[in-house]
């Protein structure tokens, strides 16, 4: 199935997806909040962060709020655009289940 040549098999894990897409929705995600919204483990999160930035999807940087770290993590232009190409891929999968 030519559709599934577009997946990403770095957005195949669902956690990598749902911290990706949640980052072209709002931007910029703070460490806790990916926490908070994902039900992750600091281990489990710290993971696939670590996959999708060493993947050149996402960057990081680091402030102090009240003097306690603070990570923030975006979309970089690159992971933007491999995010969109995945999507449109599960789209054109989709597509052919419903014709």
């Amino acid at each position: 199935m030519k559709a599934l040549d577009g997946l990403d098999p770095v957005f195949e894990h669902r956690a990598r997806l749902a911290i990706s897409v949640l980052l072209a929705r709002h931007g910029e995600i703070s460490f806790a909040r990916f926490k908070q919204q994902l039900e992750l483990t600091d281990g489990n999160l710290g993971a696939q962060l670590r996959k999708l930035e060493e993947a050149g999807c996402i960057d990081l940087r680091r402030d102090f709020v009240e003097r306690k770290p603070v990570t923030w993590y975006r979309l970089t232009k690159d992971g933007r655009k491999a995010l969109d190409r995945h999507l449109q891929a599960l789209q054109a999968v989709i597509a052919t289940a419903t014709d």
